[in-house]
């Protein structure tokens, strides 16, 4: 299985982005402004091609193990991104959720000039088995790409 992220739009503060995997839509991702010069828990991560792992010692786990039952068996970690550490894909609905991590949702809106992710549990839900085969296979990459529409 192969992932990609695929960024479609920029906010003043947010980036929009399709999550595919082989090829399929699978829900928006919403993330940090692009900046050229990282700022700490407000910047994007960068285009490339990375690492996805299964995170089972991260904190998060804590409240990701009984909120989401046995279908969590860790964090879907984008790993080894130059200048970030601790990149999980995971629940949120604005950017004051992400700091710098990817945010699930299956639907989105613009609000004061930038995007929000809605009805995140039930995308994280949807996608976190996907993720997971992904980030447990021998070639678990996670392909990151701008290309902007609006």
């Amino acid at each position: 299985m192969k992932a990609k992220i695929i960024r479609v739009a920029q906010g003043k503060n947010s980036t929009l982005s399709h999550l595919y995997i082989d090829g399929i839509f699978q829900c928006f991702l919403l993330e940090d402004k692009i900046r050229a010069v990282k700022i700490m828990k407000q910047t994007a991560i960068p285009e490339g091609v990375f690492k996805l792992r299964l995170n089972t010692w991260g904190g998060m786990n804590k409240t990701y193990f009984p909120k989401y039952g046995p279908i969590h068996k860790g964090m879907i970690e984008i790993a080894d991104l130059p200048t970030f550490s601790s990149v999980y894909i995971h629940v949120g609905n604005t950017i004051e959720h992400t700091a710098g991590c990817p945010l699930v949702g299956l639907s989105y809106i613009r609000k004061d000039g930038d995007y929000q992710v809605l009805q995140s549990v039930d995308a994280y839900k949807q996608v976190y088995r996907k993720l997971y085969e992904v980030a447990t296979e021998k070639d678990n990459q996670i392909e990151i790409s701008n290309n902007f529409q609006f």
